[in-house]
């Protein structure tokens, strides 16, 4: 397994969340969701504006192998996708953390961020 990012936070089902500097948090799933459903084809972005409850379901991500929902890591208002995933899906395989994120918002609610994984906790469960 790849190394896990330590800015990160994670949920047990392989989304992650990253705090911006102003705040915001950018959403993709892990290394370790990527490598399981292989090569993805195709992503279904939230709507811009989009209310997301935490652990709900907010996007779909395709793979040859399967389909896998996307859950929120916290709850809040989608500000932002990544267009480039509407293309080129398979940036999530080649580059899960950086330019394979798949979509931003604003929390509602930052100690939501208390009930996620940290890179240590989530390393353990992708261990199992």
């Amino acid at each position: 397994m790849s190394d896990i990012p330590g800015d990160l936070k994670f949920l047990s089902s392989h989304e992650w969340a990253r705090v911006e500097s102003d705040g915001t948090i950018t959403v993709g799933i892990s290394d370790h969701a990527q490598d399981l459903l292989g090569d993805i084809v195709f992503v279904e972005l939230p709507e811009v504006g989009q209310s997301v409850e935490a652990e709900s379901d907010a996007a779909i991500v395709e793979s040859v192998k399967a389909a896998s929902d996307i859950y929120s890591p916290l709850s809040g208002e989608v500000i932002e996708v990544n267009a480039l995933l509407e293309d080129q899906p398979e940036i999530i395989n080649s580059s899960p953390y950086e330019d394979g994120w798949i979509y931003k918002l604003t929390p509602a609610d930052t100690g939501e961020l208390d009930n996620l994984l940290s890179p240590e906790d989530y390393s353990d469960i992708c261990k199992d």
